[in-house]
């Protein structure tokens, strides 16, 4: 252990580690896995939530509120919760480990996952992953929201079912659509392996970004289909939108 500790001291020096994001050499005194420059870029979100989708709201007095979209139409899922929200330095970090499968961005992936409060998912039973088609998981040599799972949940791998949720289709990329489309995109695109029990479950369904919503939304209605209780979605980042809250 010492031994580790001194080498790991000692390459820092000759080799110190590069920003998580833009790449640049830190100090070797450095704490943490960002630069300042891309660390002031990094925002978490900041309540009040929608209590449903995760959404930042605004409204004078609002408590445990809920957006208009989950009030007019509410989703499959209990809740939905964002570590970050999706902004420059965050689509880079996800875009380098989704496109390039560059691991070298975990440890700052990890950094921002470790601050977070998992307390809402303490409950659950299952830990499932928005699939990837085989011929785009074959092409990317990875999937990142497998990756991101064990992120959120190093103490709880077992639990994580990679290949409970299949994609059936090679679906168009839903960066490249609108909302209507996007639905329609995904429609019927996923479904549960035969081998899988959801039945009486509570599931922890992981992505990299919730954009619209409408991937988990697809993804949830699959799981509830298949018997389970309850599903809760977590996404490492979520697109920058804020709603007008109502109490209800």
């Amino acid at each position: 252990m010492l031994l580790s500790r001194i080498v790991k001291s000692c390459m820092d020096i000759i080799l110190p580690h590069g920003c998580a994001v833009c790449g640049v050499r830190m100090p070797c005194e450095a704490h943490g896995r960002f630069c300042d420059r891309c660390r002031f870029g990094i925002s978490h979100l900041v309540p009040p939530f929608c209590r449903i989708c995760g959404v930042e709201v605004f409204g004078v007095g609002v408590h445990n509120p809920l957006c208009g979209e989950c009030l007019e139409n509410p989703p499959p899922y209990s809740i939905a919760r964002s570590v970050v929200r999706y902004e420059p330095q965050v689509q880079q970090l996800v875009q380098k480990l989704k496109y390039g499968s560059e691991l070298s961005v975990i440890p700052g992936l990890s950094e921002l996952i470790s601050s977070y409060d998992m307390e809402e998912f303490a409950d659950i039973d299952f830990i499932v992953v928005v699939p990837l088609h085989l011929r785009r998981l074959r092409r990317r040599g990875l999937n990142q929201a497998a990756v991101l799972a064990r992120l959120f949940f190093p103490d709880r791998l077992k639990l994580i079912k990679s290949d409970w949720l299949i994609r059936t289709r090679n679906t168009v990329p839903q960066t490249e659509l609108g909302r209507t489309a996007r639905k329609r995109n995904l429609r019927g695109a996923f479904q549960v392996r035969a081998t899988s029990d959801f039945q009486g479950a509570g599931v922890c369904l992981v992505d990299d970004v919730f954009t619209t919503g409408t991937t988990i939304k697809e993804c949830s209605k699959v799981i509830m289909k298949s018997g389970a209780d309850e599903v809760k979605v977590l996404t490492l980042a979520r697109v920058s939108a804020r709603h007008r809250g109502m109490h209800l």
